[in-house]
């Protein structure tokens, strides 16, 4: 196993970690209600996607329950 020689400086730890970074995911604005959005993906705020509403909820119907 490797054992180090010297005490590597806080700058070069520093430049080393330059690259190790999180990366933003694509984003892109619903053309329906303008919010940011994943690429490809339902709008979570008025669930449309390529122009048509993919979501919808449906409204209990009024009547008698079944036990």
């Amino acid at each position: 196993m490797a054992v180090q020689q010297r005490r590597g400086s806080k700058t070069r730890k520093r430049l080393r970690r330059t690259h190790f970074k999180l990366n933003v995911t694509g984003l892109t604005t619903c053309p329906n209600c303008g919010t940011l959005i994943r690429a490809h993906h339902v709008c979570p705020e008025c669930h449309h996607y390529a122009g048509k509403d993919v979501i919808t909820k449906e409204e209990p119907k009024k009547g008698k329950a079944k036990k």
